[in-house]
């Protein structure tokens, strides 16, 4: 069964809703840190926090092309939206372990970066992500032309050193972290997929087209 269509006068405010939604966390969990309502370490819950909302929201971006072949799902007016939001959380993380975890001690963040492979790895991520998400404007898609689809596929890459980042920062893997390793792999594994996908499926629309003369001429 298909979802109810969004009225196209809606597109802009759902888009803006899905921003000011998507921050909510963000702000709601640094209200509890700085009002003394997280129990532990809040610095480190708060940084824990924008890191698997980054890897979610990168999720929910790579999702929206396999749901529109898939299932006929068109959500693609909301990819931009979900990539920006998963670069300021990944920048909102980078900050909350540079300014509330090190205090700017930036001996010991350049002394992690090179000694710890995660947060190489997550510095990676963002390197990536900043020309994804300054390209990520009608201006850009433009004046960058087929260059723009090539530059933005280094949200493929972004996700799996997202994924190998949050598996490598706990000293024991779990469930969670499996999770969503388990749910990047397939996003990736569905882009090599998808080529041969696609064009099965217009061979199939186009043999059900050739046949539907032929089915008029039976009645």
């Amino acid at each position: 069964m298909a979802l109810p269509a969004l009225p196209k006068r809606y597109h802009a405010a759902s888009i803006w809703a899905l921003y000011s939604l998507g921050l909510v966390p963000a702000v709601w969990t640094f209200y509890l840190g700085a009002t003394g309502q997280l129990i532990g370490n809040p610095v480190k819950i708060f940084e824990h926090l924008l890191g698997e909302w980054a890897l979610r929201f990168l999720i929910l971006t790579l999702a929206i092309s396999p749901l529109r072949d898939l299932f006929g799902i068109n959500w693609v007016r909301y990819r931009r939206a979900l990539g920006l939001l998963a670069f300021w959380y990944v920048a909102m993380h980078f900050l909350a372990y540079m300014v509330l975890d090190k205090r700017l001690a930036f001996g010991v963040i350049v002394e992690d970066v090179f000694k710890r492979w995660f947060i190489t790895i997550g510095m990676a991520a963002l390197l990536m992500l900043i020309p994804l998400a300054l390209t990520s404007n009608t201006w850009s898609i433009r004046r960058l032309g087929p260059g723009w689809v090539k530059l933005h596929r280094l949200i493929y890459p972004v996700a799996a050193a997202g994924a190998l980042h949050f598996c490598l920062a706990v000293k024991v893997i779990g469930p969670e972290q499996l999770v969503y390793a388990g749910l990047v792999s397939l996003l990736l594994g569905w882009r090599l997929a998808r080529p041969r996908y696609m064009a099965w499926k217009r061979g199939r629309r186009q043999a059900n087209v050739g046949l539907a003369p032929a089915r008029a001429l039976t009645k």
